[in-house]
């Protein structure tokens, strides 16, 4: 047999052992990120109507633990039904397109921070604080430069989903909301609510690595057989903390993105014109309510606050 064939057996089975190349995984990442964008949408979308005060189902009437009646907003399944029942199972899927765009420039930078935070597992200087500032700096500036690329397809996804409330047919496609938008707000409508959500994911960042930081530093014995293993869900624990924290930037933010833009769900009465993004928080401040749509399920029906001044 001449040395330089090769069987074609030995060569399939070769070619089933070859490793991926970067590019193809990035494909992969990129594809499982897109469906699980398509998977999770219908829960982002009811809690965007949820966001922007949108409660077309009455309260109905539940017992605490301590056997206390008390009113509860419709859950998660309740409003997906109604939604359905009003625009059919596609219905659930409004505004999707536009996020799929967005997920994929974020699935693309989020693999470079990943490569990056593998380079610096390298060094030797492990748990040193001056590394961590060094990692979270570039990391966010990473962060931004992705919240700039996607922030308008997250203004057209969150306008799209925010018509179910007034019924309107405004904006569909990506292509037709890139129209609509310029031609109607110019360049700066493509970044409304653009500096609360950058500063929630900056603020986010910074309080995640810094306090996972601290924790795994000085809090965690390298005497304790498990300590490596709670080292590795530190920071994903801290993740979901700080996160609660940092909610009521992005409710500021989703808010803002519909605000005064021809749709019912952000204009009076279903919602004031706001001047800026902190004359939102300081509404929904003043009303009790930065952190609605934070939950999908046992949510109460808030307590009605005295008027505020500044509205």
């Amino acid at each position: 047999m001449n040395p330089r064939e090769v069987d074609p057996t030995l060569e399939a089975y070769v070619d089933q052992n070859v490793p991926s190349t970067p590019v193809e995984v990035d494909a992969a990442v990129v594809l499982l990120g897109a469906s699980v964008t398509a998977i999770t949408h219908p829960l982002l979308y009811v809690k965007l109507l949820i966001q922007v005060g949108h409660e077309p189902l009455p309260p109905v009437v539940g017992t605490t633990m301590f056997g206390r009646r008390i009113l509860y907003l419709p859950g998660f399944f309740s409003y997906a039904h109604h939604i359905v029942k009003v625009d059919g199972k596609l219905g659930l899927f409004r505004g999707l397109s536009p996020r799929i765009v967005s997920s994929t420039i974020s699935t693309v930078v989020r693999g470079k921070i990943k490569r990056m935070e593998l380079q610096y597992k390298t060094d030797k200087q492990q748990n040193s604080l001056r590394k961590v500032v060094r990692q979270t700096s570039q990391e966010m500036i990473f962060q931004c430069l992705s919240r700039v690329a996607t922030h308008p397809f997250h203004v057209m996804s969150v306008r799209c989903m925010a018509q179910f409330v007034g019924r309107e047919a405004k904006y569909s496609g990506v292509f037709s909301c890139i129209v609509k938008i310029f031609k109607e707000e110019g360049l700066a409508g493509f970044y409304i609510g653009f500096v609360p959500h950058v500063l929630g994911e900056v603020l986010f960042l910074w309080c995640c690595n810094l306090l996972a930081h601290f924790i795994t530093s000085y809090a965690v014995d390298d005497n304790f057989s498990q300590a490596s293993a709670i080292r590795s869900y530190t920071k994903f624990v801290m993740g979901i903390t700080v996160s609660v924290l940092t909610y009521p930037f992005t409710l500021v933010a989703d808010i803002m993105a519909v605000n005064n833009c021809g749709l019912a769900a952000g204009l009076p009465p279903r919602s004031p014109v706001f001047k800026s993004w902190l004359h939102c928080w300081n509404h929904l401040s003043s009303k009790g309510q930065l952190f609605r749509g934070s939950s999908f399920f046992f949510r109460r029906v808030p307590v009605t606050l005295p008027p505020s001044t500044e509205d």
